[in-house]
């Protein structure tokens, strides 16, 4: 990089580096640590934080009205992600806890308990190595704006707040019917979680404070107060309907507290689409392009270009190209790498289609430099696919292309003078769909993780998932399928 320069010519492996090694994301979060700590000694506070390795860990509230099942999902979303689950009980019996002895002094003397000292009790808690190493769901907490702004306060945040929630009817119906072991603190439900040990039913016992009159009375409650909540994390939270099985309301939780929030750290998007014939990767790559102002590489595109200004690799690869037949790998390799190489791909980025087709270009590709930060199949079943091609036609004098079914010739007219292209007879499709389907599976492994995004749909549906996916990144688990 020459700095004396302009503009900068910035190296195509910093930004593949750099996030990779999530560079700028770990100093946005120390520097975000420095300014709520403020420690008085910066250097060896940053190098305890680079030490720690936990800018990863799950930190997440888990929140809602009496009754939604915020234990349930939380027991469930720990052992998944192997977090600690934090509840106030739990804290509060901790005897050697400092804060947690002034509680009991202020509940034997029947004052009300600061929001200030709840926050303390909650950091001393998440100050120990097990949740800095691990990370954390805490539930049921904050209840309130002022208590949610005093752990703010104290330098406590979220990376998720997911709240559980349902129509008051379905929680207090659910409320009467719970009953708690007191040997294990198990939650079960007289309808929809019973246990099957006789040993169990028998010390099962009805809780306090589950009465009709005394359930709405805690509905009505959090009902007054929780939009605070929501405007305390208003890019955080993500409400989940309760009134379903647990099971989906898991998979939901899990699935967010698993994404990444947008980060402002500087990103160009070099972005790979594969998928078979007539999945609609030109249309999505136009459309892309557009919208970011990156560069539409087309494999196909670039190598006509050649042919048609006649230059010396034109000349070398017309051959192949008017004969329809494959152009070798390096000399496509070399097409696309001149390209790729060029200012505009390097600084705003680019979303390429028609390459690579199977692991050997990929791995070619790879090798020249070139390393996508997101890879999209469009995934079209083999019938879509035939009635896409089979019945498209192309009029020969204006260019414009036709179908049979989605959009018939104006005229029959200019019906009449159109043209089928030989690629698009049945037998061609059949042998492409063939050789797709026998590397799909390869590339699929081999850019890992990748993105599946069903483009049997209306294409600015598609269109919308993929850019949502390239703007926000990409989720902890490995792919992403929709």
């Amino acid at each position: 990089m020459d700095a004396t320069q302009k503009p900068l010519r910035i190296s195509p492996e910093l930004g593949v580096y750099a996030e990779k090694h999530g560079v700028f994301q770990t100093v946005q979060r120390m520097l975000q640590c420095l300014l709520v700590d403020k420690p008085t000694d910066p250097i060896q506070y940053m190098i305890d934080h680079l030490k720690n390795e936990n800018d990863e860990v799950p930190r997440i509230f888990l929140l809602g009205p009496p009754a939604s099942g915020k234990l349930t999902i939380a027991k469930l979303l720990c052992d998944q992600i192997n977090a600690h689950l934090l509840t106030l009980d739990d804290m509060l019996a901790d005897g050697k806890s400092e804060f947690a002895n002034k509680f009991q002094r202020l509940n034997t003397a029947n004052k009300e308990i600061p929001n200030t000292l709840w926050a303390k009790l909650i950091l001393e808690r998440l100050s120990k190595t097990d949740c800095i190493k691990r990370g954390w769901v805490l539930v049921g907490f904050p209840r309130t704006r002022e208590q949610s702004l005093a752990l703010q306060e104290i330098g406590i945040a979220p990376e998720h707040v997911v709240i559980l929630d349902a129509p008051d009817t379905v929680l207090i119906e659910r409320n009467l019917g719970k009953r708690i072991d007191m040997n294990t603190g198990e939650i079960y439900h007289i309808t929809f979680n019973w246990p099957t040990s006789n040993k169990v039913q028998n010390r099962l016992v009805k809780p306090n404070g589950i009465t009709e009159e005394e359930t709405a009375k805690r509905l009505l409650e959090y009902r007054r107060v929780s939009h605070g909540i929501l405007n305390s994390y208003s890019k955080k939270y993500h409400i989940i309907n309760a009134d379903q099985p647990s099971v989906d309301v898991f998979s939901q939780a899990l699935s967010h507290v698993q994404s990444r929030h947008r980060s402002n750290a500087p990103y160009t998007p070099r972005i790979i689409l594969l998928g078979p014939p007539g999945s609609g990767r030109s249309l999505q790559a136009a459309l892309i392009a557009e919208k970011y102002r990156i560069v539409n590489v087309s494999c196909g595109q670039l190598l006509k270009e050649p042919v048609a200004a006649e230059t010396r690799f034109g000349e070398t690869i017309k051959p192949y190209v008017e004969s329809r037949q494959p152009v070798p790998d390096v000399m496509v390799l070399k097409c696309m790498s001149q390209r790729l190489s060029k200012l505009d791909c390097s600084t705003q980025g680019w979303v390429m289609h028609g390459f690579p087709q199977d692991v050997g270009q990929a791995e070619m590709l790879k090798d020249a430099g070139f390393i996508p930060n997101r890879v999209f199949f469009l995934d079209v079943p083999d019938d879509a696919v035939i009635e896409r091609l089979t019945m498209r036609v192309t009029d020969p004098i204006t260019g414009e292309r036709y179908h049979s079914i989605y959009k018939p010739a104006p005229s029959i007219e200019v019906f009449s003078r159109c043209k089928v292209n030989p690629k698009d007879s049945e037998e061609n499709v059949q042998k492409a769909l063939e050789v797709y389907h026998a590397n799909v599976r390869d590339l699929e492994q081999f850019y890992n993780p990748v993105i599946h995004v069903s483009a049997d749909q209306d294409p600015y549906t598609v269109f919308e998932y993929i850019e949502s996916c390239v703007v926000k990144p990409l989720s902890k688990h490995t792919n992403v399928f929709i």
